[in-house]
């Protein structure tokens, strides 16, 4: 029960970065309209592998600033703090920002093509090691086990899989569009406040943990 509330949290704040219009929705509506339902799916699997890739290496990095010494730790909670207040200011100003509906008509592609433009969406962005490095040093506390993280990764992939083959099944019927892009300035502006707290919490705690090093 320790770790329930840090995990659903994680889960929360990451299916909310996850639904944020961006690249990879349109990659998948794209191909769930063009191209049709299985090459979307496919492609939503590769997704879910890609961020997997990516959670798993900035968990790697999260173990070794926790063996190295606890002021790294406190720098890249305060970097992670710092940049997830920025994708914050971001993501608010950009709220009123039209996403493109222009879904151009391509050739087929096979399912195994659609899977590697899935997963190449994904790590053609480093920056995401970024955003996963940054909530799990908000959310998973350091003397977490392993079985933790590997729910972490386990969250990771179902929140981009699942959402993704969700838009492969919307977006496969052209009028089903509509309903999302109306709701995407709320969207922005609510993960906009979620990060902004997030990093606020993380800014502090990295404060707090400097200052106990002054103490000494």
């Amino acid at each position: 029960m320790e770790f329930l509330l840090p995990l659903l949290t994680l889960a929360t704040v990451q299916i909310l970065a996850v639904i944020s219009p961006g690249q990879s929705f349109l990659v998948i509506s794209k191909l769930a309209l063009s191209t049709g339902r299985p090459a979307a799916l496919c492609a939503s699997v590769g997704m879910g592998l890609g961020s997997t890739i990516w959670a798993t290496a900035a968990m790697i990095g999260l173990a070794v600033a926790l063996k190295h010494d606890q002021w790294l730790y406190a720098m890249l909670k305060f970097c992670g703090g710092s940049y997830l207040g920025y994708l914050a200011v971001s993501h608010w100003r950009h709220s009123h920002d039209v996403a493109s509906k222009e879904m151009q008509v391509s050739k087929k592609v096979t399912l195994s093509a659609a899977f590697l433009q899935g997963l190449l969406t994904q790590l053609a962005n480093p920056k995401v090691i970024v955003f996963f490095g940054s909530i799990f040093f908000a959310f998973i506390p350091p003397h977490a086990p392993t079985w933790v993280s590997l729910i972490c990764l386990i969250i990771v992939f179902c929140n981009e899989a699942l959402w993704y083959s969700i838009v492969s099944f919307a977006f496969s019927v052209e009028k089903s569009q509509n309903f999302y892009f109306l709701a995407k300035t709320w969207i922005d502006r609510i993960m906009a406040l979620v990060l902004g707290a997030i990093g606020v919490k993380l800014i502090l705690d990295a404060l707090q943990i400097a200052g106990r090093f002054v103490d000494l």
